[in-house]
């Protein structure tokens, strides 16, 4: 037999299993989420029964007849119970597969209300819908109200069944509210229909209660008459042998939920002691802190663990994509995003290196870097990947117009924007043209980003030059449109320069713009202001110049010195695009 190393237990899955594993992540999420919204359709038209006893009991037993008429069909209980099933037994499982029981407070909120759901309804379901079709028995609102509001008095006057039906209510609407809203608020539409959603959230348990309460006391007054409650005993077919029968299996049923309720912890302490043996592969944060991950636990999971603070705004379900990270070592042995993973990243256009925390299970060391801060909101997920910031080598342009303070001369406010949004307009387009991104405006002038989309240097600076001519020659189509408007034609300053600059999306979230920073931009702007002193219209780095492979040996290489930086820069002062640039 061959003897087993540690490595043998630290090797990354085939990418086969990883590639199932990520499958079957999804299609659980997607059980889950369908399970779900079955339950909550149920419920929405229980209570809808419920809201009608305001009116009266035989009402509510018509509205019932009609809303709840599918569930009572096999396929609804089929369905019904399928969907009960699923999502209780993935509740079990998400407990099972955590490997770290650190989470927001939501979180354990909403777990802890769906597993305390089945004990508050076995009871009612038990005596009800089993009852029914093990023992014959025919329930109706007026016989299952009796059975709750008729019962031995335990806290101001009522019997413990109402109070039990009433929390029941309440955790299950809770419940139901919690996971509906952590799904709906990555949706752009949520925000706006929020608060009218809210107040339908608390009017239909309400409702439902206030149906409950006045259906009760409907059934109590009818009570007095004891012909009444022998009829309604008659009709249902309840007999003492059917009740003894109902709460022995309202026993077994207590008694099963409570060992399927300890079988994931079970199942954990006793991973726990298998895996203890083996050395837990490492996360280093950013902040320098090293962690241990425990086997199958998530980013997300292990940082929570160990207190630090990470987004997750859908709660991990790789919906949100507020936990993105990027992998700065050890990517090499991760396997690539697949399932929830791969299209949540698809979604954004993720660059290599970006991860989801809430996805992401490493089996080695690795190292990683938020892409958003701890506090980061639903609106944040909704922001492209790309942006994140990195350092490239770019070409930067600027251009400035001059003259622009004399535009506002013997002239009303709105001529003034008319002239400088056409200018503006007619720029954006020679930019858009030739390759360059928009980045910002500043009054009169604006900056330009060329070699985003590419890593050739030389691309990047042919394309800005390509640029600086596009700007001139729509400058002219610009100063014949507004001849007759305009003293004397526009002019305007260019600036060019290439060199290594901090590229990212910066801003608030919703208006976040893909701009430039570092000592290439500050230097660009220096060199377009020269152009006032030099009287030309375009100036150019010596570094852009080489980074396009275009001989200016013609040309007088100027140096100037710039603000913050030791050494002078060298440029080439001209009044046109050399006409080599193609």
């Amino acid at each position: 037999m061959t003897a087993l190393s540690p490595a043998t237990f630290d090797a990354p899955k085939p990418v086969r299993t990883t590639r199932l594993s990520a499958v079957a992540r999804m299609i659980r999420s997607y059980a889950r989420l369908t399970s779900g919204l079955v339950l909550f359709a149920f419920v929405v038209c229980h209570f809808g029964s419920h809201i009608a006893l305001i009116g009266s009991v035989p009402a509510a037993q018509r509205t019932f007849d009609v809303l709840m008429w599918f569930w009572l069909t096999g396929p609804g209980v089929l369905l019904l119970i399928a969907a009960f099933t699923v999502h209780v037994l993935n509740a079990l499982w998400s407990i099972y597969i955590r490997r770290y029981l650190r989470m927001p407070a939501w979180e354990v909120a909403q777990i802890a209300l769906g597993l305390l759901i089945p004990p508050l309804i076995i009871i009612h379901v038990t005596g009800t819908m089993v009852a029914d079709d093990l023992y014959g028995t025919e329930s109706s609102y007026a016989s299952v109200l009796a059975s709750h509001w008729l019962g031995p008095p335990l806290l101001f006057g009522a019997p413990s069944f109402v109070y039990l039906h009433i929390v029941a209510i309440l955790t299950v609407w809770i419940h139901a509210c919690i996971g509906l809203h952590f799904w709906l608020r990555t949706k752009r539409w949520y925000a706006r229909w929020q608060p009218a959603l809210g107040l339908v959230a608390i009017l239909i348990p309400t409702l439902a209660i206030a149906g409950y309460i006045s259906g009760g006391n409907q059934i109590v007054r009818e009570a007095e008459d004891p012909d009444f409650l022998r009829e309604l005993i008659k009709e249902a077919k309840v007999t003492p042998d059917i009740i003894a029968r109902v709460w022995h299996d309202i026993r077994i049923a207590f008694i099963a939920y409570a060992g399927l309720l300890l079988l994931p912890f079970l199942a954990r302490a006793i991973r726990h002691l298998v895996r203890t043996v083996h050395r837990a592969p490492r996360l280093t944060h950013a902040s320098g802190r090293r962690m241990p991950i425990l086997p199958g636990a998530t980013v997300l999971e292990t940082l929570r663990a160990n207190g630090i603070s990470h987004a997750a705004v859908c709660g991990g379900r790789a919906r949100c994509t507020t936990c993105r990270i990027r992998v700065t070592d050890g990517a090499d042995a991760l396997p690539d995003p697949a399932g929830l993973e791969a299209a949540a990243l698809s979604r954004i256009g993720a660059h290599k290196g970006v991860r989801l925390a809430c996805q992401l299970r490493p089996t080695k060391d690795i190292a990683v870097l938020p892409l958003l801060t701890a506090d980061a909101t639903a609106t944040y997920g909704l922001i492209r990947a790309g942006g994140e910031g990195s350092e490239r080598q770019v070409t930067v342009m600027f251009i400035d117009l001059r003259g622009s303070t004399t535009l506002g001369e013997a002239r009303m406010p709105y001529d003034v924007l008319f002239i400088l949004n056409q200018f503006f307009d007619e720029m954006s387009k020679a930019l858009t043209a030739t390759g360059g991104h928009y980045s910002n405006f500043t009054g009169d002038g604006l900056m330009a980003i060329y070699g985003l989309d590419t890593a050739d240097p030389r691309t990047s600076a042919m394309q800005a030059l390509r640029g600086a001519r596009e700007v001139l020659m729509r400058l002219g189509r610009v100063n014949a449109k507004l001849k007759a408007d305009l003293k004397e034609p526009l002019r305007i300053g260019v600036g060019i320069h290439f060199g290594e600059a901090i590229v990212g999306a910066m801003g608030p979230p919703g208006s976040q713009i893909i701009t430039a920073i570092g000592d290439t931009v500050n230097t660009t702007a220096r060199l377009e202001g020269l152009t006032k002193d030099y009287d030309c219209v375009l100036i150019l780095s010596q570094a852009a110049a080489v980074a396009a492979g275009i001989n200016l040996e013609a040309h007088t290489l100027h140096q100037a010195p710039v603000k913050g930086r030791m050494e002078q820069v060298a440029f080439y002062a001209l009044n046109a695009v050399p006409d080599d640039i193609r």
